[in-house]
């Protein structure tokens, strides 16, 4: 499964495309220096930026901006990295990703497997694809930590110590908060939050002593942004971003693991069935995402080794910023996005929710539990 290297994005001509233009041309100080070199000392550059003064005001405007750009990006990527540098070898890497069976995480699995990397998945339900002999599965209730505990012993007898952790599964219940009962808030919150924490209670100390490793966080773009009939899913992202900064900040500090990498992922509605019936009311500047686009975003990231923030849409990196707006502009953008949910009707991950959470409480264990296996 190549990466997609078309000119516009699987998602088609779409604000993303726009944007990709700018960022390569009027940002672009490698194609602006040479221009402003050239009207500075040379006769005929010259001669037309005396002619053309607003045009060339404007040039140096820009070159100004896309330099601010690079170096903002660069100084952002050496402190999210705690100015250290590492070697990933990838043949010798163990990636283990939750909710693998298929959708975004299937890709992801698939991505790495074929670049020859060992790809350990954690999910109830059995592979929807054909796995290389590289990829392990491992049927798990990552809702449980002593679930987690004992599939953590056959991975690490099996395949070997995993050094990057994707905590991927997700999932959405679709409900008002009157309409949800405390079960399936429960159940989002322990799939979305709190299995993050499980997981990397049981991995994380072997990626702190070797000072090596790399854990990412598959959130979404509800985290910054929170719309009817998905409180409890966008509450749980918002917890999961939460969880990734707090998890970064703990690394640089009280474990002393500079080198252990942070990545977090915040990505828009994509067409999976977990999400069937959304309804997308920004279709240019925040296109409906196709599974694949937002596994190579995540593949790309991680191959770099190095902590970052993956977001996606293009335009989803605005939807930060609400929280800085006037509580009149951000009450106007949540209560117009009551009809985004109103013909939901995406996959449930667990049809019997009551019946999930009493085989757990009963002891009866994790033949019934199901997760989900992506945003």
């Amino acid at each position: 499964m190549p990466m997609h290297s078309g000119l516009l994005p699987r998602e088609g001509f779409k604000m993303d495309a726009v944007l990709r233009l700018i960022r390569s041309t009027a940002l672009n100080p490698s194609l602006l220096l040479p221009l402003i070199l050239l009207a500075r000392y040379t006769k005929k550059g010259e001669d037309l930026a005396i002619m053309h003064p607003t045009a060339y005001a404007r040039l140096k405007t820009l070159l100004a901006l896309g330099t601010f750009r690079l170096l903002n990006n660069w100084l952002s990527d050496k402190v999210l990295n705690n100015w250290t540098a590492d070697k990933y070898v990838w043949s010798r890497e163990v990636v283990l990703i939750t909710g693998g069976a298929g959708g975004i995480g299937g890709h992801v699995v698939q991505l790495l497997a074929e670049r020859g990397i060992t790809v350990v998945v954690l999910d109830i339900q059995a592979l929807t694809y054909t796995a290389t002999s590289n990829v392990h599965y491992f049927k798990c209730d990552i809702t449980s930590p002593k679930a987690i505990a004992a599939v953590a012993a056959e991975i690490r007898g099996k395949v070997g110590e995993p050094t990057v952790l994707i905590n991927n599964a997700g999932v959405v219940v679709g409900k008002s908060l009157l309409d949800s009962s405390e079960r399936d808030v429960r159940f989002t919150f322990d799939v979305n939050a709190f299995a993050h924490y499980w997981m990397v209670k049981e991995f994380l100390p072997d990626m702190v002593r070797k000072n090596h490793g790399m854990v990412v966080t598959v959130a979404s773009a509800a985290a910054f942004v929170t719309v009817p009939n998905m409180v409890d899913y966008a509450a749980s992202k918002a917890a999961a971003y939460a969880f990734h900064e707090g998890l970064a900040a703990e690394l640089a500090t009280t474990y002393g693991a500079p080198r252990v990498r942070t990545v977090v992922v915040n990505q828009g509605y994509t067409k999976t069935p977990l999400f069937t019936g959304y309804h997308n009311a920004q279709p240019f500047l925040l296109p409906a995402l196709e599974p694949e686009t937002v596994a190579e975003a995540i593949v790309k990231q991680v191959l770099t080794g190095r902590s970052g923030q993956v977001i996606c849409p293009a335009m989803g990196n605005t939807l930060p910023a609400m929280a800085a707006l006037p509580h009149w502009y951000q009450a106007r953008v949540r209560t117009r996005g009551v009809n985004i949910m109103q013909r939901f009707k995406g996959r449930k991950v667990v049809e019997d929710v009551d019946k999930f959470y009493e085989e757990k409480e009963g002891g009866v264990g994790a033949s019934t539990v199901l997760v989900g296996k992506d945003e």
